[in-house]
């Protein structure tokens, strides 16, 4: 089985290889790394890991902990073809410059949330939702907070102090089109680098949409 782990490390040189040491020796393989957060002395990490026997998972997780200095912030099970999220995004630009217009927002929705590994998300024109995936929040609140978020810092995240907004929630303005994103989870909070591909992405989507997509779901 494939999993992700998502670890809290101390920045200091050889904390990274005693994790790696300490899942290979339940017989875990390394297959990735994505850094997503660095600051305050730590480092947040999400590896991807590949384990023969599902039942090693627990045992994992107490090795990995009892390295100095490391916590376990998450851990779940991904799908064997689960793809990298900057090729998502690569992946999502490509299918937005090649497809019909009318079909780019029901893209758009699908793709955010594979970029930012969401439950739900929507693009919303004020308090008008033209396309969503999941259960997004009322339309009027998410009108109301993403109109009030335009002084919050792209790329910070809650947990890093300061007005930086939901840990849960991932959104951009697209100028051009006067249209929102917005994304969000519920089983673990976003990181400095999630921000910040989700911020980059949504430019590049501004620059894309074509016009003739901007129309009211349904």
């Amino acid at each position: 089985m494939l999993i992700l782990v998502r670890v809290w490390l101390p920045d200091r040189p050889g904390a990274l290889g005693q994790v790696a040491s300490r899942i290979g020796a339940v017989r875990g393989d390394v297959l990735g790394i994505e850094i997503l957060e660095v600051g305050g002395g730590r480092v947040i990490d999400e590896l991807v890991v590949k384990l023969d026997d599902p039942a090693l998972v627990d045992l994992l997780i107490t090795e990995v902990g009892a390295v100095d200095g490391v916590s376990v912030e998450h851990v779940r099970p991904i799908a064997d073809d689960r793809t990298d999220p900057n090729l998502n995004a690569l992946q999502l630009g490509a299918a937005l410059a090649q497809c019909p217009a009318a079909e780019q927002l029901e893209i758009l929705c699908r793709g955010i949330a594979a970029v930012a590994d969401a439950s739900w998300s929507v693009v919303l024109h004020q308090d008008q939702v033209l396309a969503s995936v999941g259960d997004p929040p009322e339309p009027a609140w998410l009108s109301a907070f993403l109109e009030g978020s335009t002084h919050l810092v792209p790329g910070q995240t809650f947990a890093a102090g300061g007005d930086t907004g939901p840990s849960d929630m991932l959104w951009a303005q697209l100028p051009r089109h006067q249209l929102s994103l917005a994304a969000g989870r519920i089983d673990r909070p976003v990181h400095e680098r999630e921000r910040i591909r989700f911020h980059l992405l949504s430019k590049v989507v501004d620059a894309l949409l074509d016009p003739a997509s901007i129309t009211p779901a349904g």
